[in-house]
């Protein structure tokens, strides 16, 4: 049973950084696309970013492109969310999915596994 856990979340002032990270366990990760959702009152889950865990090339939504990088580190079947210059818009709970088979999208419903969520709150 693959199981993911979120930590890193927080309270900070815009312009801050936060890293997020994404614990993974309970299954063979090497094939697996690893992204980040996030989904703020009121709206929908949106697609933040995601990375192929075998490495490769990342991709972002264009609201984050510049200021998020998503990374992993294999040998701690880790998933980190760098988010530098935060704005108060990017205030959610943050996701992490994960993707069994195919090519890594940035579609909600491709993902098979998901974490609890883990609060970012941006203050102006």
């Amino acid at each position: 049973q693959v199981q993911l856990v979120e930590s890193g979340g927080g309270l900070v002032q815009a312009g801050g950084s936060l890293r997020l990270s994404c614990v993974a366990s309970g299954g063979t990760f090497i094939s697996y696309a690893m992204a980040w959702f996030r989904q703020a009152p009121g709206k929908e889950r949106e697609f933040v970013a995601t990375i192929m865990w075998s490495g490769g090339r990342q991709y972002y939504a264009d609201s984050v492109k510049g200021r998020f990088s998503i990374s992993r580190d294999s040998t701690k079947n880790t998933v980190y969310l760098q988010m530098n210059g935060l704005k108060p818009e990017d205030t959610a709970v943050y996701y992490c999915a994960a993707k069994t088979n195919g090519a890594q999208v940035p579609v909600e419903v491709a993902y098979n596994y998901w974490g609890q969520g883990t609060q970012v709150t941006v203050s102006s």
